[in-house]
This record gives structure tokens, sequence and C-alpha cells, in this order.
């Protein structure tokens, strides 16, 4: 009752909510720059049971935005990192980690173990991977993408709701793109990642307005910040 009275006192959320959070179960594809502060607000929220996904070790270029880590960690696998590192801040959440990449191989199996799949990845592959997953086992998909000053957060497949297809129809245009580094100020993911971990909450309470069907796109260098229709 203590832990979590900020959520108690919620007219949106209450102790009926709070009790939906911990009987929920949320999928985090990626724990990067995105990765990092959705799993650690969702597991601070009480989240039943996180499933982390990357085979990423940890690198020191990591550190200037994946704040789940630490210069000690440097080498190491990211997913057992993160599972100790959110352990300690909640004990009662159960961490599923797997050392993969998300493929077709596994795919099914692994998203149907969870009602909510999150994005933290950084590839147009896994995203239509995810999307297409999603929409077979009828799970909703946060979507979150960054880059630079700026980020873009949805929610598809909500309620049958529009896909990332219906963003992004043309797959093989995308994904024969040729891939690029790009930079991101390190605060960006932090944004970006705490709103996808609030659209999660709201989903499993069943409070507010919900991001289905709309693409937020978020500019902070220029502070121009606008919701569009899909």
């Amino acid at each position: 009752m203590d832990r979590y009275n900020r959520h108690h006192i919620l007219k949106e959320i209450g102790i009926e909510g709070q009790e939906l959070i911990q009987n929920s179960s949320i999928l985090i594809v990626g724990v990067g720059g995105l990765g990092s502060p959705i799993a650690l607000y969702l597991v601070a929220a009480g989240v039943g049971r996180i499933g982390l996904i990357d085979d990423d070790n940890v690198s020191l270029s990591n550190l200037q935005r994946q704040v789940l880590y630490c210069e000690d960690e440097v080498g190491q696998s990211k997913v057992e990192c993160a599972k100790r590192r959110l352990n300690a801040l909640n004990s009662t959440t159960i961490i599923d980690t797997y050392n993969t990449r998300l493929s077709r191989e596994n795919a099914d199996t692994i998203i149907s173990n969870y009602d909510i799949v999150i994005d933290g990845c950084d590839n147009y592959e896994t995203r239509y991977l995810i999307n297409d997953t999603c929409v077979k086992l009828g799970k909703p998909y946060i979507y979150g993408a960054i880059g630079e000053f700026s980020g873009q957060i949805s929610v598809f497949n909500y309620m049958g709701g529009k896909t990332y297809r219906d963003l992004y129809p043309d797959e093989e245009l995308l994904c024969s793109m040729p891939r690029s580094t790009i930079g991101v100020v390190g605060s960006i993911p932090g944004l970006v990642g705490t709103i996808q971990a609030t659209e999660a909450i709201k989903i499993i309470t069943n409070s507010g307005v919900i991001l289905s069907n709309k693409l937020y796109i978020i500019d902070m260098l220029n502070m121009n910040n606008q919701i569009i229709n899909i």
C-alpha cells in the first residue's frame, strides 16, 4: 500500500488499477536507449512480468544514453546487466531475459507470452516483424523511434486500430535503404521511452486517450511537437 500510494490516489488508477499493473506482462524488444527508461519506469510502476530481448553487450558509447548500465558492466550482456539493475529496483517483478535477436523463428513463441510489446529497437526489419506478429496474435504494439533531437511514438494494433504498415507501407523500400548511424541527444530516448511506458500503463488501466491511429512527433530542438492522424 505504501509503495504504490501515488498510484492508489490517482482516480485513473487506484488500487484496482495497480492490481491490473501487477498482473500484467510486457515484452521490451531492445534494451538500449529506449529500452532503458521503458524498463526502469515499468518495473518501478510494479508491472508483474517484464521480458527483455537483446543480443548485444554493453559498450562504452552506450553509456551516453543507456541509463540502465554503468562503466563496470562494459563488455557484459545487456539483458543480464539490466536484470540485475531492475531486480534491485523491484524484487517482486519477474524479469525474463532473451539473449538473442527477435527473429521469424522465435517471434511467435516469445511474443505470445506477453500482453503488450514495446519497441526499443533501431531497425525497420525488426519493427515489421513486431508489427506482423502482434497483428497475428492480437497484441498492442507500442512504437518508438529516436534521432538527433527528435522522436516518434504511436500505439499500433490497439483494439483493431492502425498498424505499423499503415504508417510505413513500403517495407521493401525502407529495408533496402543503407543503414547509417546518426547522433542523438542522450536525453531524447529518456523522453520518448517514458512516453512509451506511460502508454503501456494507460492501456493496462484503461485510462485516458491512447495514441492509437495517431503519430506523436517530438522535435525538442525547435520545440515543435505535434500529433497527426494516421
